[in-house]
């Protein structure tokens, strides 16, 4: 042995991985610094910048609610939206994201109230536009909490110049959009049944409800009937007999005026034989009710009875009933007519439904439609105020309440159900749970109340052309209002709001696709929008009306309204002296001043004009909203409804809706439960990344699972991608950027760049369809299986142990680099920080990954040859890894370098892929024979791979000292001993180049 042999150190002639990037990701720690970084480099003005002239794509922004910190719905919900707009960024858009923020509203409102009543400070003393005030100071400082967790997150975009619906030039805008619809007709003020909440003393929309278990007190009430004729002749068995109703409401008897059955339905007169019971009905009463449904009501009064004959319709739509509390209070003094209703059905209750038209919408509907025509005056009475107490159109209940402060019942349903027992009038009581109506965000039961509001119109004509003059031309530009408009006249359909809506639902792109259907149902079933609120944060109805109720047209009054907002906010129309302030001239005309605001659906429905629309930097419409499910009747909802009818399309391109975010075992997450897992807690202990990959790896369209376990599974998958980055980095410290022309790669190279060539096919095209989870998924097997399982593992050998001058060498660094670069971009929107973080620790000098692009993939890596090839080459190489395995479990062989296997190959295309091929450095051995045939029974054999057989030998020689291969030509070179000849040429090409 020579000297210098004696010497050397073999580990550090090798090309070892070399690389600062820590194997440990610290994640917690580092990614604060990175979004420190960002800010003060100002990565999205460089974004911006650097995207100059390119065609734009907008994801607009859905408003989150100013009034918290994030939950873990509102990290899915962005960090989906910041990996579309990154990645349509590095493929050649300009993507800006701009932020925003709800800002009005109740929750708000309920917040500072909450306040006052802590310090025994009285809401309605204190001036409207200083409460106002401090509700925009509480939204203020809420938005920037989180914005601050947001940019935790990753989330790159204007977070200087957000929109908010409270900024003065936006709350122009939203007055604006309201004034539009006026001016076109669309606004009306009606008194219809709302839902209502009484804790909050406001109107609420549906987008605002939600629904939970509830007890309601159930009543079978028996209405009287006076009178019965068919055809002119008196139906004497009936007079004197009862009609059934049941309602789950008994607090709205006061309110009833009608009663609803249906033609479909057989109905039949009964007559008590047995009472059980020593109140209630009596043996000899003759009551009417659906035939399905009789059984069941007498069971539950402990009846006993006969059948005395049918009732047709007819007779039914004859019938002359009072109303079971005529004369109490000195009221109810009316007849109570029987109205043919498709809603009614004999599926529950008794067949009949009690009609009070201040109190239901199928009530109030039926009402409209059919009273007028039985002679009776059609008035519809306001038995319940704001605050749940009877008013004086509830004769006999003076001082009851429905519901009171805190959402809790009343006394009206005990005092009613008191007075129909006086009466004789009730048949039988009850109590039931059911799913009812609750505010979202009092989390306290609603009524429906009939009440003056401010409504638009859903079904009425107009024309859009003329009463939008301000937007033809820029929708003409943008082919929005031209095609819709023509489209309905060709279609043969008014032009309406709900056409419009409809019509722009089936030119929009839905991801994932039922979302269509769900939107279009609630459109089609959807009553009049109601606007108002009765509350004091938000932007007014700002319009003038007259004793009718007529609304003010006039231009120059809008036009001051809107200037005098653009300048000082909403706050103006509540300012001292705003009625003559806008109405000038006009002042003493007798118009009033409506003081109702906005529902905050209207002002998020209309961020599309005063962001979209009034930003340069952004393009109307815009080409994807993104939003929970729940938003089908939120703001996918409230956005289209407010554009249809001021622009006649939707202001989206595409819809996309995610699921909601459950614990591990499917329940819903809940502070009570103690199953909440919070993005904080998350981004604390593991990292944002590791949050935004459970998000790339769900399902995201369905309901998600989160919990302990699962977030382990990602930090575990994070770390085998991390390695691979690592081991990539490491190779690369010896890369030296030399370029190897495609003819002159080593096939196994080819392959890689062929499998490169689909992934950039599949990463595109996830991209373009919402599809992260398959892009993460391909990615994360790519690294584990393709990479760091096989194209790695074989030439870990070529890259340490070759020649600086080794073609192999040289060809697998000039693959590994575009490896690394067309992975970690396309990962780059995923994971933002693990990303920027590798690709500075390999490019130094660079600014940033997210001012890249995504590589260009030439169309000579598309190789399917090679790819169909090198499909059988694994095949047959699985079975030899199969083999040496058990030897390994067997511990004949510590490593796969101790053996060379004989391979038996009975399959003329296995065998022809194999020829030619340096099959032992594909296997990782140090020899391998390939024998065509069938091999000896005793060789191992993969039931799935047919025609393949290993006999798994001992390699004959001695180990390399450098390379750890059994070769018998270690020791060929008298310079380097204990070396084989490879690796002897390696090390004299090393001394010769000063390396050693």
């Amino acid at each position: 042995m020579t000297d210098t042999a004696e010497k050397l150190d073999y580990s550090k002639t090798l090309y070892l991985p070399e690389t600062d990037f820590p194997m440990r990701a610290g994640l917690p720690q580092k990614e604060p610094e990175l979004v420190a970084r960002w800010q003060q480099m100002d990565l999205y003005k460089q974004l911006r910048v650097s995207a100059t002239g390119r065609e734009k794509f907008v994801l607009h922004d859905g408003p989150p609610y100013a009034n918290g910190n994030i939950h873990i719905g509102h990290a899915l919900n962005k960090i989906l939206k910041d990996v579309i707009t990154r990645s349509f960024q590095m493929r050649g858009y300009d993507s800006n994201y701009v932020p925003g923020w709800d800002c009005h509203g109740l929750p708000i409102e309920w917040k500072i109230e909450e306040a006052y009543r802590a310090k025994g400070k009285n809401k309605d003393e204190v001036p409207i536009n200083e409460f106002r005030r401090e509700c925009r100071e509480f939204a203020a400082g809420w938005i920037k909490v989180q914005g601050e967790e947001f940019k935790r997150l990753g989330i790159v975009g204007d977070f200087e110049n957000p929109y908010l619906t409270m900024n003065f030039h936006a709350e122009s805008r939203i007055a604006g959009e309201l004034l539009k619809i006026a001016q076109s007709g669309q606004l009306y003020r009606g008194s219809k049944p709302i839902m209502w909440s009484v804790v909050e003393r406001t109107a609420l929309a549906e987008a605002e409800v939600e629904y939970h278990d509830y007890e309601s007190d159930t009543i079978w009430v028996k209405f009287p009937v006076n009178n019965a004729v068919r055809d002119g002749a008196v139906m004497g068995d009936l007079v004197g007999a009862f009609v059934v109703i049941w309602t789950t409401t008994p607090w709205t008897i006061p309110g009833n005026r009608a009663i609803s059955y249906s033609s479909k339905v057989n109905y039949s007169l009964y007559e008590i034989t047995e009472a059980e019971n020593d109140f209630g009905p009596r043996p000899g009463e003759k009551l009417i009710f659906a035939d399905r449904l009789a059984a069941d009501a007498f069971a539950k009064a402990k009846l006993q009875y006969r059948v005395v004959r049918s009732v047709s319709a007819l007779e039914l739509a004859g019938l002359g009933v009072r109303h079971p509390l005529e004369g109490l209070g000195g009221g109810y003094h009316f007849a109570v007519p029987m109205l043919d209703g498709d809603h009614v059905t004999d599926t529950d209750g008794t067949g009949f439904v009690h009609t009070a038209p201040g109190h239901g919408r199928e009530d109030f509907d039926i009402w409209m439609e059919q009273a007028r025509h039985k002679g009776v005056d059609t008035k519809i009475p306001f038995t319940v105020d704001d605050g749940g107490f009877y008013t004086a159109d509830a004769p006999g209940f003076e001082g009851a309440r429905v519901m009171d402060d805190n959402g809790k019942k009343g006394d009206a349903n005990d005092r009613v159900i008191k007075a129909l027992i006086e009466r004789n009038a009730l048949f039988a009581r009850g109590r039931m749970k059911h799913q009812y109506p609750h505010s979202w965000r009092s989390k306290k039961p609603i009524i429906f109340r009939n009440t003056p509001q401010w409504f638009v119109y859903m079904d009425k004509e107009y024309n859009l052309a003329a009463d939008t003059e301000n937007n033809v031309a820029y929708l003409l530009e943008n082919e929005g209002f031209k095609n819709n408009a023509v489209d309905l006249a060709l279609l043969g359909k008014p032009v309406t709001i709900r056409n419009l809506a409809l019509k722009a639902i089936d030119d929009t792109r839905f991801v994932p696709s039922a979302g269509q259907n769900r939107l279009r149902a609630m459109i089609e079933q959807r009553p009049d929008w109601v606007l108002s609120r009765q509350r004091a944060w938000g932007v007014p109805i700002c319009v003038f009306v007259d004793e009718q109720g007529e609304i003010l047209q006039d231009e120059a009054v809008n036009q001051r309204i809107l200037e005098a907002f653009d300048l000082e906010g909403a706050d103006a129309w509540f300012a001292e002296g705003a009625r003559g302030r806008f109405l000038g001239s006009r002042a003493n005309e007798g118009w009033t001043q409506v003081m109702d605001i906005l529902d905050v659906w209207f002002d998020s429905g209309s961020t599309h004009t005063f962001t979209l629309e009034d930003r340069p930097d952004l393009k109307w419409p815009a080409d994807v909203y993104l939003e929970g499910s729940d938003q089908h009747r939120g703001w996918f909802h409230s956005s289209l409804l407010e554009s249809a009818a001021t622009r006649g399309r939707a202001p989206y391109d595409t819809v996309v809706t995610h699921g909601f975010t459950m614990d591990e075992k499917g329940q819903k997450m809940s502070k009570s439960l103690g199953n909440v897992v919070a993005p904080q807690d998350v981004m604390k202990d593991a990292g944002a990344d590791i949050l935004r990959l459970w998000v790339m790896t769900t399902d995201y369209w369905e309901d998600q699972r989160l919990g302990k376990t699962i977030i382990q599974t990602n930090v575990d998958a994070y770390r085998k991608l991390r390695n691979t980055i690592r081991w990539m980095l490491g190779t690369l410290a010896h890369d030296e950027g030399e370029e190897i022309a495609y003819a002159d790669l080593p096939e196994l190279e080819k392959l890689m760049l062929h499998r490169l060539s689909e992934l950039d096919k599949l990463v595109r095209e996830g991209y373009d369809a919402f599809e992260f989870k398959k892009i993460a998924r391909a990615l994360i097997d790519f690294s584990n299986i393709e990479l760091s399982a096989f194209y790695f593992d074989i030439r870990k050998d070529a890259l340490y142990c070759d020649a600086p001058s080794s073609l192999r060498r040289r060809a697998a660094l000039a693959v590994i680099r575009k490896i690394f670069d067309c992975t970690v971009t396309w990962l780059a929107p995923m994971l933002p920080f693990t990303t920027e973080e590798s690709w500075l620790s390999r490019n130094p000098n660079a600014v940033s990954i997210h001012l890249e692009q995504f590589p260009t993939v030439p169309t000579e890596w598309e190789n399917e040859a090679v790819a169909e090839k090198w499909a059988r080459i694994r095949k047959v190489r699985s079975v030899v890894t199969g083999a040496l395995e058990i030897e390994r479990k067997d511990k004949r062989i510590g490593s796969s370098l101790e053996a060379a296997p004989v391979v038996y190959v009975n399959d003329p295309e296995l065998m022809k892929a194999l020829e030619g091929q340096e099959f032992e450095e594909t296997c990782i051995t140090s020899g391998i024979a390939v024998v065509a045939g069938e091999g000896p029974e005793s060789a191992f054999r993969l039931p799935e791979v047919q025609g393949v057989a290993v006999d798994p030998k001992l390699a004959e020689g001695t180990k390399c000292a450098r390379s750890w291969r059994v070769t018998t030509d270690v020791g060929s070179d008298p310079a380097y001993p204990d070396v084989s000849a490879r690796d002897a040429a390696a090390l004299h090409e090393l001394a010769a180049l000063g390396r050693l």
